[in-house]
């Protein structure tokens, strides 16, 4: 059965003859006859008499009349929700974001964003890079935030911002009033890095390994926050990007001389996942103009 055969089918019923529905429908009167008759062959019954140059509904034709008008009107229906919702900027957007960019990159973001479209929905996912590709891939999360480059050909990536590394010391430490410094510098000092399962531990680690060092490390944490508390102690020394830089802390932060020290921030979505406008909105707020 074919959408078109009961739209025709309501045509003749509505116009009284097989002609003037043809006319209304923009199809040849034969091309009309013979999908009603497909129809009927498929029902199993006449839903029409042919009377001369006039039609009438079968008893039969009269029990199906209501169906075929409520699935076309269904289908009208189906259409004119989808159109709103294609055109619509409400919705629901999950993020997924790295807990060493979500306290920095997305405040502002967020509050652009709703203010701008305050009929959109955001919900935040933060977790470790490896839990949020796999969230990706299972659509559970639309987009995340997370530090390029990632491995996988099915993602689509978007780079936001690229920063550079800064080691952080205690504010007394000899080396606190040096303009950059390498890491070469600090090979004496025990370090305090994020622990294992934050891919910024890995910035860190290549940094250090750019630099022939290998770092006593003393502290761990899942925070910048805490490493830098431990760091205004005077208990080691660690190296942080620009974004996570606290000026009410205790800390000197000394740009790193290495040009290789730096992060790449971007979005990531699954390749060949459709983007709602209210998706398609949100990442070109987190784009450079």
């Amino acid at each position: 059965m074919e959408l078109h055969q009961l739209r025709y089918f309501c045509a003749i019923v509505d116009s009284g003859s097989f002609s003037r529905a043809a006319r209304q429908t923009h199809v040849s009167q034969p091309s009309l006859s013979q999908q009603i008759r497909k129809l009927e062959d498929e029902l199993g019954a006449r839903l029409f008499d042919r009377l001369g140059r006039s039609v009438r509904l079968t008893e039969i034709g009269q029990t199906f009349l209501p169906r075929a008008r409520a699935v076309l009107r269904e289908l009208e229906a189906a259409r004119g929700d989808l159109a709103h919702q294609k055109d619509s900027m409400g919705g629901t957007i999950t993020v997924g974001v790295i807990p060493t960019v979500a306290p920095y990159l997305l405040p502002s973001h967020l509050t652009d964003f709703s203010r701008k479209f305050p009929q959109a929905r955001i919900s935040i996912v933060e977790e470790i890079t490896p839990v949020l590709l796999d969230r990706l891939r299972a659509a559970t999360i639309d987009l995340a935030l997370l530090a390029l480059p990632i491995r996988g050909h099915e993602f689509e990536t978007f780079p936001i911002l690229t920063e550079p590394l800064f080691a952080a010391l205690p504010k007394s430490h000899q080396l606190a009033r040096h303009r950059s410094l390498s890491l070469k510098d600090l090979r004496a000092e025990p370090f305090l890095l994020l622990r294992d399962g934050h891919c910024f531990r890995e910035n860190a680690l290549a940094a250090c390994d750019r630099a022939r060092l290998h770092p006593q490390i003393v502290f761990e944490s899942g925070q910048f926050s805490s490493l830098l508390s431990m760091v205004s102690a005077g208990m080691g020394v660690s190296i942080v990007p620009k974004m996570a830089i606290d000026n009410k802390s205790s800390c000197a932060y000394i740009r790193l001389s290495d040009d290789h020290a730096v992060r790449t921030i971007g979005a990531v979505r699954l390749r060949g996942r459709s983007f709602s406008r209210v998706h398609s909105a949100f990442l070109s707020l987190l784009l450079p103009a």
